[in-house]
């Protein structure tokens, strides 16, 4: 019979990990052959393959719908955003489920069979002559061209929306289970965890670049058929990654319904508004050490913020956990509510990137694409600058920015991850300023050049694209990154899916504020101006005007961020200033007991 430690871990001298990680059985694992980047290469290497289907559909669905589908600027862009958005909101419900049921690796599993699927049915849409949406006449597009027939539409977007199911199961688990390959408690595997989703990151974009360009060019130019059926092929090989590498996985186990405790201690504080909240945080209801410790969970003290929330926890006789709550579940609640106003702020710049799949490629059709006599540029296949952009700033931050600014600020990821987060929305609001002038240039060439017509290429080179592109890719390192890593790190341990749904949920919400928007400023200037902003025509089109209006509102944004960072306290365990190098366990076991304790740190964009 095995004997056990304090904290229920095999004895000896086998070096067990700390972090409550197990295998599928749900026994202790050994760090030395489970974990860090050993686990993690067979999870990027589903990624990689991964993101290579899910871009090698969105890069270019915009241009599919227009060209084959037979649908306008704004209803194809709208199409693609609201597709876009139920992709990045199912993430909500796997996580939940994750969270609350099956734990991540079942949960992903099944969503990949799903995900699967729905790549099939979508290959065969394009390739069974049945299935497939009629040509134009004489190669005309968007011009006197047979409408598909509803059956062809219906399959064509219950295959995409299947799709989107299946992301839902993969998108928030895979990332988190990345994270949770490596052991905090020791300090080597915590220094790697702290530049984890750089390179998650840096990773998957080789499979997103494949996608902008060689698929890309595929679609265009040679067959849709196999422009489709390559990034299917590559799913259920990444699938197969996946599964060979389960036996070096850890895992954490699920814990319960985690918008369940959320609800219940919104219930009780709504249902006790009136009780008084004592001084003393000892008179509030938690439980012991030990009852914490014998459900693999770690208790939370007792914060000073959101103290409406403390009225779950006061005793009142009443024992219905919708009506009395430990301080550790308020804490929690806290910790997932204080990240909200945060989320809001980053809707507009996922707005603007959606938009810059879309729009962008919208003007890239009308410019001058030809590389040679034989040769010309998709137009998405600027899209591959953006990758390339981010691939080329992502080593250059982590390992020449980071190392050099942590010198001066003493901070173990160089900078705070609002602080790199808000570098990135004020990236966004250049960007804008950028498209603004280029679409100006544009629209002046095109009336100087009497290039008036939907289909007239306007004598300036796609190229003249690429500062707005390349910017776009260093925004994403800074802005999109520190997004995952903040909803990460501050969400509590139990609730780490549910954190990177965050993450997930704020570009739903984009990709949905994003048709809002284009369909809103459309209807509205069509009515009160000699023409549309936003026409099919975008030689026309006043796209310069629309490009304005959104630097004003990221600048707004902007300011609305500087204000909600400056507020906000970060769990203790992040805002120790200590590089991982001086972290031991037993100061890191200290930092998760007190994980909830009110931050003395200075609050980030001051």
């Amino acid at each position: 019979m095995s004997v056990v430690d304090e904290k229920g871990l095999p004895s000896g001298k086998e070096d067990y990990t700390q972090d409550g990680t197990v295998d599928l059985k749900g026994r202790p694992v050994l760090r030395s052959k489970t974990g860090s980047w050993k686990a993690c290469t067979f999870i990027v290497g589903y990624e990689l393959f991964e993101r290579m289907a899910y871009y090698g559909i969105s890069s270019n669905l915009v241009v599919f719908l227009g060209s084959k589908l037979h649908e306008g600027t704004v209803a194809s862009s709208n199409n693609v955003s609201n597709w876009a958005g139920v992709v990045w909101t199912t993430p909500l419900v796997g996580a939940y489920i994750a969270d609350a049921y099956l734990g991540r690796y079942w949960t992903f599993i099944i969503a990949s069979c799903i995900y699967l699927l729905g790549m099939c049915l979508l290959t065969l849409t394009v390739s069974l002559p049945a299935l497939r949406p009629p040509p134009c006449a004489q190669g005309v597009e968007n011009q006197d061209c047979p409408q598909a027939s509803p059956w062809t539409r219906g399959i064509f977007y219950l295959a995409l929306y299947i799709i989107a199911l299946g992301a839902g199961g993969t998108k928030p688990n895979i990332s988190t289970m990345g994270a949770d390959q490596f052991d905090e408690y020791e300090p080597k595997e915590n220094t790697y965890k702290l530049s984890f989703f750089n390179w998650w990151v840096f990773s998957i974009l080789v499979g997103v670049l494949f996608s902008t360009t060689v698929l890309v060019y595929i679609q265009d130019n040679l067959s849709w058929s196999l422009g489709y059926g390559l990034p299917t092929v590559g799913l259920a090989f990444s699938i197969l990654v996946f599964l060979v590498g389960t036996p070096f996985y850890r895992h954490k186990l699920p814990s319960g319904s985690p918008l369940t405790r959320m609800l219940q201690v919104f219930v009780a504080a709504g249902i006790k508004w009136k009780a008084h909240v004592p001084h003393d945080p000892k008179q509030l209801h938690e439980l012991s050490m030990e009852e914490y410790a014998n459900n693999s969970r770690n208790r939370i003290d007792h914060t000073s913020t959101l103290r409406f929330l403390d009225k779950a926890a006061v005793k009142t006789g009443k024992t219905s956990p919708w009506r009395l709550c430990t301080v550790t579940q308020v804490e929690e609640t806290k910790q997932m509510t204080k990240m909200v106003p945060i989320l809001i702020t980053t809707l507009i710049p996922c707005t603007m990137l959606i938009q810059a799949h879309t729009l962008f490629i919208k003007q890239g059709t009308t410019l001058d694409r030809s590389m040679g006599p034989n040769f010309e540029i998709p137009p998405a296949g600027l899209s591959a600058i953006l990758i390339i952009s981010m691939l080329t700033s992502i080593p250059i931050y982590d390992r020449v920015f980071v190392p050099v600014i942590r010198r001066y600020t003493k901070n173990p990821r160089g900078i705070t991850m609002l602080q790199r987060l808000g570098a990135g929305l004020l990236m966004y609001v250049l960007i804008m300023v950028i498209a603004w002038l280029t679409e100006r240039k544009r629209l002046r060439v095109a009336r100087e050049k009497h290039l008036l017509g939907q289909h007239d290429i306007i004598p300036l080179s796609i190229f003249i694209l690429i500062p707005q592109y390349a910017l776009t890719g260093v925004a994403e390192n800074f802005a999109e990154i520190a997004k995952m890593d903040f909803f990460y790190y501050q969400a509590p341990e139990g609730m780490k899916s549910l954190g990177i749904s965050y993450s997930t949920t704020s570009v739903a919400l984009g990709c949905f504020l994003s048709s809002f928007l284009l369909s809103t400023v459309a209807d509205i200037t069509k009515k009160h101006s000699h023409q549309g902003w936003i026409l099919d025509n975008l030689n026309i089109s006043r796209l310069d005007y629309y490009y304005a209006f959104m630097v004003i509102l990221s600048f707004l944004n902007f300011l609305c961020f500087l204000v909600t960072a400056k507020f906000f306290d970060y769990n203790v365990d992040v805002t120790h200033e200590k590089s991982g190098s001086e972290l031991n366990p037993a100061s890191l076991d200290n930092a998760r007991i007190c994980q909830g304790s009110e931050s003395t740190a200075q609050p980030d964009a001051k």
